[in-house]
């Protein structure tokens, strides 16, 4: 099975604090390293757990506030240091021009490799990338400025041809391939071995979703519906719910309610108010609704 692993950089929200980095995930699959958002202090985060910068593949950006870009121009200057030469890619909205390119100019382009700023559609699901491995896709978010979710979706695996079926019927080997894809096997004597009879369901795709930053919000929930992994904003306690309406964040327990509603199997609530020094509250008013939820820290690995 190939890896598929999400890093918590930084889950803390508005400000670093010597409890939390800003919000900041590496998605690690078949070993291409995906990053989603970059706050301040995130390439300490990643030589601190001895993670290959230079492996980068695309940066995921999910919307423009502060405590989720600020770290972005001394990453990519640090790439440039190191010597990349190979493309890099972020996902961000269009107003990413007004952040990057000024930094750009005035340090005179000193890059060894070139950018490319792919827009995000903040209002629309979209398929935003794809490989061999994997698919990518945004949905909006409801925040105080245009905003994105993602999901990172494994492609169907093959199915799994049965040991004993491959020596029973003297498969040859260079049928197994197009066998393990859904094709039938047509025997020397001409009978048709239906595919179901000598393979069984290939393992289903893993998926993960990142919800940060988001007032409660069930439009999202039919994106993210039963995912292995969901990864929501919880920046405040139910008692801070007012709060939370103003600012357009979530409670815990409202994060909780989403995961209960998408009928995931396992939450993780991340991007704390820097008001708390103990999460437990926070903790306790999820599980209360979705025992299948865990708090985010700084190191924590997620392997689906």
């Amino acid at each position: 099975m190939t890896k598929f692993q999400i890093t918590i950089l930084g889950c803390g929200s508005a400000t670093p604090t010597t409890l939390h980095n800003p919000s900041s995930q590496l998605v690690n699959v078949n070993e291409k390293l995906f990053m989603i958002d970059c706050g301040e202090g995130t390439q300490l985060q990643l030589r601190k757990f001895k993670t290959r910068i230079g492996s980068l593949h695309s940066i995921f950006i999910s919307h423009l506030h502060g405590d989720h870009v600020f770290g972005l121009p001394g990453l990519l200057a640090s790439l440039s240091l190191l010597g990349r030469t190979s493309d890099l890619n972020i996902y961000a909205h269009k107003e990413m021009d007004l952040f990057l390119n000024p930094f750009i100019k005035y340090f005179g382009n000193p890059f060894s490799y070139k950018i490319n700023l792919i827009p995000l559609d903040p209002h629309n699901h979209q398929l935003i990338f794809e490989n061999n491995s994997i698919r990518v896709f945004s949905f909006p978010l409801k925040h105080r400025i245009p905003t994105n979710g993602f999901l990172f979706e494994e492609k169907e695996r093959p199915r799994h041809i049965k040991r004993e079926m491959i020596d029973f019927y003297n498969i040859p080997i260079r049928q197994i391939k197009e066998i393990k894809s859904g094709a039938d096997f047509l025997t020397d004597d001409g009978k048709i071995i239906n595919n179901e009879v000598i393979t069984t369901s290939p393992t289903p795709p893993r998926k993960y979703a990142y919800c940060s930053d988001t007032a409660y919000s069930p439009e999202i929930i039919s994106y993210i519906q039963q995912i292995d992994v969901l990864y929501h904003e919880a920046t405040f306690a139910e008692t801070e719910s007012v709060r939370a309406q103003e600012t357009f964040h979530s409670t815990a327990r409202q994060a909780a309610e989403i995961a209960k509603a998408a009928n995931v199997k396992k939450l993780v609530i991340g991007h704390f108010s820097s008001r708390y020094n103990e999460l437990s509250a926070l903790l306790n008013e999820a599980t209360a609704v979705f025992p299948e939820t865990e708090l985010a820290y700084e190191g924590m690995i997620i392997n689906l």
